[in-house]
């Protein structure tokens, strides 16, 4: 029985080898005599004659398994002069095919064929297209790191229908929205990806071995026999009209933009994107929430142009597009008395360009040029009346520029250069980096590293300050096991913050990791990962210790797609904070503080499923007594195929901890002992009519108080707080001569709702229209109940905004043909 199961094993073992090594699928073409209708019927005599791409072969959650019988999947695909064409017939019981409706991009709870293509065939840039079985679109690009860039949209078309015995996309990509060479004949990398909602299952043409190491994209099979096709001038024109009214305490205000952006293939193989007039009325809100750290919060980019196609401006991780058109660079100098009436969150953008693409042969370029416009301030004398102006940010340049090479399939060399010039006497900024992110032959190890310089000039003074920063790792990355180690080091004078983001510097980092996870699945589990992590830390100059940590943390899936995990940190020992203290030399010192969280998700394919997480945090401290405890539910209603409705509640309430609160005249730096109660409701909501148009609902309100002990802290020499020195809420205020009236205790309360209709009446053209309100407020009132809070929140003016947008989508090959009509 034992060699049996043996002989059974060693079978298995080298038929699931030969699977995954064998020779990539591929399928000849011939070329269409006439186009197939895109209409998800596939009677077209196209499809009659072309191969077949078939036995597609599971990677998630059991990889190498074969499809059933009833559930087959069948690829054809054709071409012309114009597009490649593709037809899918998936077979299934449509009773269990799952088609919600969705925006485009959002995959939701529905079906889907994906098709990542490849025109070069060098196993490293694909571009996705993606059907879902209720005929919504996604289309995405596969960033340098394997991830896919959901914010690039380009023009296709497709149709989809179901049928008896399961479903069909029939779809149509333009050579104009893909890239590759004038070749006389051509072999494309492709593959062909099915996915069934209601578990999880995916299943691909060519196999992939996901336990590798290697990028998904050397894992296609081909198209052949593409022979004697052009690239078409890729020129498009995206004209736009939008109008804007806003509302806010009494005053009204309109807007009205006429602009353009615009696509255009310089070569075969390389993109510029412009907007000539850039219109961001629509873009999503920030999340903001109340900060009390050293460091700025960070908020995601919302704006379609510097969402889309922005790969390569990721390397070095040098650029932070919300500098562009963020907040000013400066703050003015006030005289007694003066106040700021018109202060200006955000600067205008003029215009924005960037061009991208790689070539044949690798050799990746991408660059980026925006200007905002010189913003000034008004700021009012109270004694005088009078009115004076000063420049808070003057005619500004950002570009960055990216010259990255692949090779040998999965490794790459960088240079990144960016650099901010700003008019007049304002700062200006220079940072250059080098990088390396090499796999061996086998895929199964990765070496990274970087050096970056950068050099801030401070025009006003007269003086240039230069800063360095590198990094270097080694990982096992392949196989269930693996593992990394890394160091990385930041100067007292690297300076990114212009153009990036840089929370801290002065800063070592020794950094390891190991991990296991299963590619195949078990009896109870589909899947699950275990990661161990371990970090020491040090200040750059002078080299002290400033922190160690140790952490662990767990993920799986059961088979009835049950999501769960939970992870521990545990921070060893004393911990010196030299940021805390907003103070070059001092630090402040805790404990073995420990951070425990867990979470648990449901089946996201049925009608109603949630996510909760718990989780607490202390300091095994004895002079310390700090206790943080947080927990947050997210039910999501699927209430038919068309809306959907989550809701969103988290809760956190923490005590003892301590932060900074002020620096005293005498330069006493003053800390406080907190009581901090956070709530956060949020709500989002789709309703969609079908694929092209929909109404969705966001709302969001954030509210936090804190509330400080009556007496207040002193920060010692040696990291350790004292509270003798009788600094108290009443009396601190008279150790700030700037502000007497100080009050450290918060109300903190914001409510943002969006509510748009969106229409997609043409290909890639499209009719937005969006209300906007908003309501912010705070204040000292830290005692005060959520609902006590709620009802001063809604006495503050509510900002009111209207805003109607269209878009609308030229081809120039379009209008050519049009003009050649004529003519003929």
């Amino acid at each position: 029985m034992k060699k049996a199961l043996s002989v059974l094993i060693a079978i298995l073992c080298i038929s699931t080898t030969t699977i995954f090594s064998q020779e990539k699928k591929f399928v000849n073409l011939k070329r269409a005599k006439v186009a197939p209708k895109i209409d998800g019927i596939l009677n077209d005599p196209a499809w009659a004659e072309a191969e077949e791409a078939k036995n597609f072969i599971q990677f998630r959650p059991d990889m190498g398994v074969e499809e059933e019988a009833h559930e087959k999947t069948i690829v054809k695909v054709t071409y012309d002069d114009n597009a490649v064409y593709f037809a899918a017939f998936m077979q299934d019981d449509p009773s269990k095919i799952m088609k919600q409706f969705t925006t485009r991009d959002n995959f939701g709870q529905a079906d889907f064929f994906l098709i990542s293509i490849n025109p070069n065939n060098d196993g490293q840039n694909d571009t996705e297209f993606l059907v879902f079985s209720s005929g919504t679109q996604g289309d995405a690009v596969v960033t340098s790191n394997g991830n896919e860039d959901w914010g690039w949209n380009a023009v296709w078309d497709s149709a989809v229908k179901i049928v008896d015995n399961g479903w069909i996309a029939e779809i149509r990509i333009p050579y104009s929205a893909l890239r590759f060479s004038n070749n006389n004949i051509q072999t494309w990398g492709v593959n062909y990806h099915r996915r069934y909602m209601r578990d999880n299952r995916q299943y691909t043409w060519n196999p992939i071995d996901l336990s590798s190491g290697k990028k998904i994209g050397l894992m296609h099979g081909e198209l052949r026999g593409i022979e004697n096709i052009n690239p078409p001038t890729r020129l498009s024109f995206y004209p736009f009209a939008s109008g804007i009214t806003r509302s806010y305490d009494g005053n009204n205000d309109s807007d009205f933009k006429f602009g353009m952006d615009l696509k255009y293939g310089i070569t075969e193989n390389f993109t510029l994107d412009a907007t000539l007039v850039p219109d961001f009325s629509q873009a999503g809100f920030d999340n903001v929430q109340l900060n009390l750290g050293p460091f700025e919060q960070q908020f995601s980019e919302q704006r379609q142009f510097f969402t889309e196609g922005v790969d390569l401006f990721s390397k070095g991780d040098l650029f932070y597009s919300r500098r562009i058109g963020g907040s000013p660079s400066s703050y003015p100098e006030l005289n007694e008395n003066e106040s700021v009436t018109n202060y200006q969150n955000n600067v205008k953008v003029l215009n924005a360009m960037k061009l991208s693409g790689r070539t044949k042969n690798g050799l990746g370029v991408a660059f980026l040029n925006a200007i905002t416009k010189k913003t000034k301030v008004f700021i009012k004398n109270s004694d005088t009346q009078n009115i004076r102006t000063e420049t808070v940010e003057p005619l500004a340049n950002y570009n960055i520029l990216v010259i990255d090479k692949q090779f040998n399939g999965n490794s790459s060399v960088s240079v990144v250069n960016t650099n901010v010039m700003r008019n007049g006497g304002f700062r200006d900024a220079n940072v250059t980096a080098g990088l390396f992110d090499i796999n061996n032959k086998k895929n199964t190890y990765n070496y990274a590293g970087a050096f970056k310089v950068s050099n801030v000039n401070y025009k006003g003074e007269d003086k240039t300050t230069t800063g360095i920063s590198g990094n270097l790792g080694l990982n096992k990355i392949s196989g269930n096991y693996r593992f990394g180690i890394d160091y990385t080091f930041v100067d007292e004078k690297f300076d990114i913050n212009d153009i990036g983001i840089l929370r801290r510097n002065n800063n070592t980092n020794l950094g390891a990791y190991a991990s296991y996870q299963t590619f195949k699945p078990t009896k109870a589990l589909n899947n699950y990962r275990i990661d161990m992590w371990f970090n020491y830390n040090r200040l750059f100059k002078p080299s002290t210790y400033t922190s160690k940590d140790i952490g662990i943390n767990f993920n799986a899936q059961t088979k009835k797609l049950f999501d769960f995990g939970g992870n521990i940190n545990w921070e060893i020992g004393k911990q010196y904070d030299y940021w805390e203290p907003r103070t070059e030399g001092r630090y402040f010192t805790f404990s073995n503080g420990l951070n425990v969280n867990a979470w648990i998700g449901t089946n996201r394919a049925k009608k109603f499923s949630f996510m909760t997480r718990q989780g607490f945090a202390t300091l095994f401290d004895k002079d310390r007594d700090v206790f943080v405890h947080f927990w947050a539910v997210d039910p999501t209603f699927r209430l038919t195929d068309k809306f959907t409705l989550s809701y969103s509640y988290q809760y956190n309430r923490g005590n003892g901890g301590r932060g900074y609160v002020t620096t005293a005249d005498n330069d006493d730096i003053i800390f406080g002992e907190r009581l901090q109660k956070t709530i956060i409701n949020s709500i989002s909501g789709t309703y969609n009519f079908n694929s092209f148009h929909g109404l969705s609902l966001t709302f969001r309100n954030y509210w936090s108080t804190v509330d400080y002990d009556y007496a207040l802290y002193t920060l010692e020499n040696d990291g350790s707080t004292i509270n003798t020195t009788g600094y108290n809420l009443d009396n601190i205020g008279t150790f700030l001569s700037d502000d007497p009236d100080f009050n450290p205790n918060v109300n903190f309360n914001t409510w943002n709702l969006d509510f748009s209709y969106s229409w997609q009446f043409a290909p890639g053209s499209l009719l937005t229209a969006l209300y906007r309100n908003s309501l912010f407020n705070r204040n000292t009132m830290s005692s005060d109940n959520f609902f006590d809070s709620l009802d001063t929140l809604f006495d503050q003016p509510i900002e009111h905004i209207f805003s109607l947008r269209m878009v609308y989508y030229i081809d120039y090959n379009n209008i050519k043909g049009l003009f050649k009509n004529k003519n003929s």
